[in-house]
């Protein structure tokens, strides 16, 4: 398992909004404005665990929390509270093994390669397992003013449409 930069201090619930069962980070290693590494340690408990093993599809969601980890420190830098912020789409999710085994470290990286005034992002992603490359994939990402304001305006605009 990999050992995070004591000096860094970084906690995943400052930076991402997830809680619970769907947190599943357990370290941020390094962050700044252009990437993020994160660890996550595969246990016996893993929300999706299945017949001893992780389906690697899992990986996108692993990378997505990376993601929100380099915006929620962004927002941070900024003075900004940490917000939600949306998956919008996956490309290429190249996969070099099918599962995740309990008792492995994934570290996650996000490089951001694109991030628009609009909110609209676009990260280059990898998952290594002890050194080797597990997954990768392309992940856009949309990051409104105010998560849950957007969320909120959506849901009233919905319930307008049914009356």
């Amino acid at each position: 398992m990999g050992q995070p930069d004591a000096s860094l201090r970084l906690q995943v619930a400052d930076l991402v909004p997830h809680r619970g069962a769907m947190s599943w980070l357990d370290r941020i290693v390094s962050v700044d404005a252009e990437r993020v590494v994160a660890e996550a340690d595969i246990g016996e408990g893993s929300l999706f665990l299945r017949n001893g093993q992780l389906d690697a599809w899992t990986g996108i969601e692993y990378m997505a929390q990376a993601i929100a980890a380099w915006a929620g420190h962004r927002a941070q830098r900024e003075g900004r509270r940490v917000t939600l912020g949306f998956l919008v789409g996956t490309r290429r999710y190249d996969v070099q093994r099918q599962s995740f085994k309990p008792g492995e470290c994934l570290r996650i990286e996000a490089s951001c390669e694109l991030m628009a005034d609009n909110g609209l992002g676009m990260f280059a992603c990898r998952i290594l397992v002890d050194g080797e490359l597990a997954a990768s994939a392309n992940l856009s990402v949309f990051e409104p003013p105010e998560g849950e304001a957007f969320l909120n305006l959506h849901k009233t605009e919905k319930k307008g449409e049914t009356s």
